[in-house]
């Protein structure tokens, strides 16, 4: 048998083991646990690893560093981070079509699964944590941490592969060891749940945000998070017979319930403990909680990251977006679900005509709209440098606009600190993890999933603290159930729709949308055969806008022509109304294919399925 090993440095574990395990790859050095986490202090140091995170996007094609936290990344050269992570949904499109929506990833193109680089190092400290002298609650609050990070790497593999392998182990990588089957999606749930359950037990109750770690409302947040997921997952996909819901379940609407129940009861311990609350008393209090740099005193936010430029601990969202640019847009669709500011759909002819001359279509709507999306006399940059008039679709380089909606959310546009206007990885917008609303939405859905009707008085109440922050009318279900033929969403029981609705205008570019998509089982009516569209172009006063060009014609927008186009359009020339499209669709004529029977999980790499023997079954349609 072989062993596996760890160095030490005086009692400190000096040497941790993500960097040197893999599923394929020969760990190095021989463990010894004979004097590990001798005190929390040391337990304090070896969990820090795990709030180092890169950027987590749940359901997204890639991950980079630790999933379990959000981060502005900074990738010098591209826009990346959370402002960004919607990209990969139709809430938001850049200039090159994601692969994914359009059905084009590749067996190849298949990652490596790091997750469980960081679940064997949780698990190498769940198994020697009983080392420790000290009892109390600063233990507690360590085994709690430990719990938690196991549970939500678990929690991303899932997501993103279905059911895998659940191991609790230090696994050693020789071929007889490695031969496991992959659990079901539910048993993998039920064990993520039960590890929450454990640190919720074991976590501290806090009533601030500023230690800035993970404590009992965090855990009952994801606990909520991951049990609707599950709930709806099956639900949905069950319901349409797609190859994705655990077969095995004998019981399937039995456990559904109790998915969704549970989803409902986490949700509403945080709600009922009221240690937590919406920002409020401010008309733009929305707007602000994205670029308040220090939320240590905010009784939103549950769990933060914080930036700190001048040491050199920043990301470049403000950089990247600055000038309405940032290579990417908002979408019509997103732009067209927000409410009118009477509770209304903004259908019909409200709609088209407002389309028609830029900015109409942002007036008399839910102001969370031009909190989020840029509406002309928005300042971007401090002091009135850069006042947005129209999009810079004509924009070089990262200051191009690709839909003709420009993101304002998390754009620094009154920073102090000089550095942050233009510097690459000089911007400083707090990273969230967990807010309030999170909590209400969980349970708003938890609850319309349950049985809305019943419910609708807990639904509209659960709301109505985003819409009072929002300065808009409470829930009525009724007023606001879209039944247009082009929405699609429109065959939904009313509860569920107007907790949908909510859900993606609340959690607008935060990258949780395609999450959303992948356990409604909504691809097929949210993706399939869609060209992602952006504002009315021909047909409204963006076409020949001065603001496009000089007196010579130079800098001009290029479309329907053989060569040299720098812009797409939807229809054909003399169309009286086309829509922009962010990129070249010339090979995409029937829009995004994303494959029904493949795409909801990615591919397993075959290197992961040699090493298994082929006990691990490749991921369906792949």
């Amino acid at each position: 048998m072989k062993k596996i090993y760890l160095s030490l440095l005086g009692p400190i574990v000096s040497f941790l083991l993500a960097g040197c395990y893999d599923l394929d790859k020969m760990p190095q050095g021989q463990l010894s646990s004979a004097t590990a986490f001798g005190t929390t202090a040391e337990i304090n140091l070896y969990l820090n690893q795990f709030y180092q995170g890169s950027v987590y996007v749940a359901g997204g094609n890639s991950t980079v560093g630790n999933s379990a936290i959000k981060s502005q990344s900074n990738n010098v050269g591209n826009a990346s981070g959370i402002a960004f992570t919607d990209l990969n949904s139709d809430n938001m499109i850049g200039n090159v079509i994601d692969t994914r929506l359009a059905g084009q990833t590749a067996l190849s193109n298949a990652s490596q699964l790091n997750d469980y680089k960081l679940i064997r190092n949780v698990n190498f400290l769940i198994k020697n944590i009983e080392n420790c002298t000290e009892r109390g609650i600063e233990y507690d609050q360590c085994v709690g941490e430990a719990y938690y990070f196991r549970a939500s790497f678990y929690y991303h593999l899932l997501v993103n592969y279905g059911g895998v392998t659940w191991m609790e182990d230090l696994l050693d990588p020789d071929a007889g060891q490695m031969q496991l089957p992959r659990n079901t999606r539910t048993e993998i749930t039920d064990h993520i749940l039960a590890d929450l359950d454990i640190a919720i037990e074991n976590l501290q109750a806090k009533s601030t945000n500023a230690t800035m770690r993970v404590h009992k409302d965090v855990a009952r947040a994801l606990k909520s998070e991951v049990a609707l997921f599950a709930g709806t997952w099956e639900k949905y996909h069950r319901a349409k017979n797609t190859p994705f819901f655990d077969k095995s379940l004998t019981n399937a609407d039995e456990k559904i319930n109790s998915y969704l129940q549970q989803a409902a009861n986490a949700a509403k311990a945080v709600i009922d403990d009221g240690r937590w609350s919406i920002s409020a008393g401010s008309p733009t209090a929305y707007r602000d909680l994205f670029i308040t740099l220090d939320l240590s005193s905010n009784k939103e936010v549950l769990w933060w990251k914080k930036y700190d430029a001048a040491n050199n601990i920043g990301h470049s969202v403000t950089r990247f977006l600055n000038q309405g640019g940032g290579q990417c847009g908002a979408s019509a669709s997103l732009v067209d679900d927000y409410l009118t500011i009477e509770g209304k759909p903004f259908v019909g002819a409200e709609r088209d005509n407002a389309k028609k001359v830029y900015g109409q279509e942002f007036e008399n709507r839910d102001p969370r709209l031009t909190q989020t999306i840029c509406a002309p006399g928005q300042d971007l940059r401090p002091n009135g440098a850069y006042v947005f008039t129209l999009p810079p679709l004509n924009g070089n380089s990262y200051n191009q606009n690709t839909s003709g909606y420009s993101i304002l959310k998390y754009v620094e546009f009154n920073t102090t600190y000089e550095p942050t206007i233009d510097g690459e990885g000089k911007s400083q917008a707090p990273a969230i993890q967990v807010r309030y609303a999170d909590i209400l939405l969980n349970y708003a859905e938890a609850l319309a999933e349950l049985n809305g009707a019943g419910n609708a008085n807990e639904i509209k109440a659960a709301l109505k603290p985003l819409r009072d922050r929002a300065g808009m009318p409470e829930v009525d279900f009724d007023r606001e159930y879209n039944t247009e033929a082009d929405y699609p969403f429109r065959d939904l029981d009313k509860y569920i729709q107007a907790v949908r609705r909510e859900r993606r205008i609340e959690k607008a570019i935060e990258g949780t949308r395609l999450t959303d998509i992948l356990r409604w089982a909504a691809a097929d009516v949210l993706i399939v055969g869609k060209t992602p569209v952006g504002a009315l172009f021909v047909g409204s006063n963006l076409e020949n806008n001065p603001f496009y060009y000089d007196s010579n014609g130079s800098y001009s927008l290029i479309y329907d022509q053989a060569s040299g186009n720098n812009l797409y359009l939807t229809g054909n020339p003399g169309d009286s109304q086309r829509y922009i499209v962010p990129f070249n669709n010339t090979n995409y004529p029937n829009g995004w294919q994303f494959k029904l029977d493949r795409d909801y999980l990615l591919p397993i790499q075959e290197r992961m399925l040699s090493l298994t023997g082929y006990a691990w079954e490749q991921n369906p349609g792949w």
